[in-house]
C-alpha cells in the first residue's frame, strides 16, 4: 500500500511543480486501444510495449480539462481507500457523485487509465469491479474474510469472488477446467450434472465477455491446478473473440496481461467443423450479418491467430459457408446431446484445438 500511496503522491507532486512554474498540469496515459502498443507473446499472450504511444490530458484544454479534473478526484478517492484499508466497487465510485461522472463507462475508463498511468493491479488501488461470473464443480476455497465456500455440493452455482486475489486453501480433485461462454448452457450442464458425470471438473461461466474477477478466477486456478482448460463457446465469431480474451487477453487491459491470460486454453466447442460432421441441418443454422463479416476478418488478421493453424483453418470455414451457431443447435439432435454425447466424446478423443 505504500507502494501506492508513493505513486499517487510523485503524480500530484508534478501536478504542483508544473503549477508553481506557471505552467498547465498534465497527466500522461498509455494509448491503449492502439494495437500498434501492443506485442504478441506466445507465453503471455498480448501485452504493451515497453516504449508505446502516449496521450496527454491536459488541463488547459477544453476537450480534456473535465477528463484531468475527473482523473484527480479518482485519484483522491484511491489514496483515502488505501490509506484506510477499505474497499469500493466501481459501481459505488460512479454512486459516490452520479452528477459528476455522467456515466458508468467514464469511471470504468478513468480507472484503468490509472491503473494503466501507475502501473499498479487495480484490486491494488482497492477498486473492486461488481462480479457477473459463475463458478461450479469440483472446487472448495476460502474467501478472504474466513468463508469457506464449496461449490461442489451446491446445486446452484456460486458468484465468482470479488476479491479473488484474497482466496486461498483452494483445493479440487478436478481433471479439467471448462470454460462456458453463456449462462443458459452453463445452467443446462448443472442441471444435467455434468461435472460429477463424465468426471470431476470446475465449470466457469463469464456470461459473454467475461469481467475482470472471472478471468483472474481462471488464471488463478491454473497457477493452482495446472489442469487442461477447454473453452466451449458459440460457433460465431463473438464467441470465437471471448475465447481469444481468455486465452490471449483484450488490447485494452494488455497491460496486466500477465496476471489475466492463460495461453494453455483449448477450443472445444463448438467447432465450426463439428457443425458439417453431425451433419446439423441448414435450416438450423443463422446467417452471418455484415457485422460477423467484419468482426471474423478483423479476428484472423491478428497475431496469435498466424500461429495456431487449426483455428485459422476453423475460422476459413466459418468464413467460407458465411453461417454461424449457437451452442443450443445441439438440441436439434437431441435434448440431452451436449453433456450425454458431444461433450464426454469430444473429451474422451481429444477433440480440441
Amino acid at each position: 500500500s505504500s507502494e501506492v500511496l508513493e505513486a499517487i503522491e510523485n503524480v500530484i507532486q508534478g501536478v504542483l511543480q508544473s503549477l508553481a512554474q506557471k505552467k498547465a498540469p498534465v497527466l500522461t496515459v498509455a494509448n491503449r486501444t492502439d494495437w500498434r502498443n501492443i506485442e504478441f507473446k506466445d507465453s503471455v499472450g498480448l501485452q504493451m510495449i515497453p516504449g508505446c504511444t502516449t496521450k496527454q490530458i491536459r488541463s488547459d484544454c477544453p476537450q480534456s480539462a473535465r477528463r484531468f479534473a475527473l482523473m484527480l478526484k479518482i485519484l483522491s478517492m484511491i489514496y483515502k481507500m488505501v490509506q484506510s484499508n477499505t474497499y469500493a466497487t466501481k459501481r459505488d465510485i460512479y454512486y459516490s457523485d452520479t452528477l459528476l461522472f455522467g456515466s458508468q463507462s467514464v469511471v470504468d475508463q478513468i480507472i484503468n487509465d490509472i491503473s494503466c498511468m501507475l502501473k499498479i493491479p487495480r484490486r491494488s488501488l482497492h477498486v473492486l469491479s461488481t462480479t457477473k461470473g459463475f463458478v461450479a464443480g469440483n472446487l472448495s476455497y476460502t474467501e478472504e474474510d474466513g468463508t469457506k465456500v464449496n461449490c461442489t455440493c451446491s446445486a446452484t452455482a456460486v458468484t465468482v469472488p470479488s476479491n479473488v486475489q484474497g482466496i486461498k486453501n483452494l483445493t479440487s480433485h478436478a481433471k479439467f477446467i471448462l470454460i462456458v461462454e453463456k449462462d443458459a448452457t452453463f445452467q443446462r450442464l448443472l442441471d444435467d450434472d455434468f461435472f460429477s458425470k463424465v468426471s470431476p471438473c470446475i465449470m466457469i461461466t463469464g456470461r459473454g465477455i467475461p469481467d475482470l474477477n472471472t478471468r483472474l478466477l481462471v488464471r488463478k486456478l491454473w497457477d493452482s491446478f495446472q489442469i487442461p482448460i477447454f473453452t466451449l463457446m458459440d460457433a460465431d465469431p463473438h464467441g470465437v473473440e471471448i475465447m481469444c480474451v481468455y486465452k490471449y487477453g483484450s488490447v485494452s487491459m494488455s497491460f496486466e496481461a500477465h496476471h489475466l491470460t492463460v495461453p494453455s486454453v483449448k477450443w472445444l466447442g463448438l467447432l465450426p467443423s463439428d457443425l458439417k460432421r453431425l451433419n446439423i441441418c441448414k435450416d438450423a443454422l443463422i446467417p452471418f450479418t455484415k457485422q460477423d463479416e467484419n468482426k471474423l476478418a478483423s479476428i484472423q488478421k491478428r497475431p496469435y491467430i498466424a500461429c495456431q493453424p487449426l483455428w485459422k483453418k476453423e475460422l476459413e470455414i466459418m468464413a467460407a459457408s458465411k453461417l454461424k451457431a449457437e451452442i443450443q443447435v445441439l438440441t436439434s439432435v437431441s435434448s440431452d446431446y451436449l453433456s450425454r454425447v458431444y461433450l464426454p466424446n469430444k473429451l474422451q478423443f481429444g477433440g480440441w484445438l
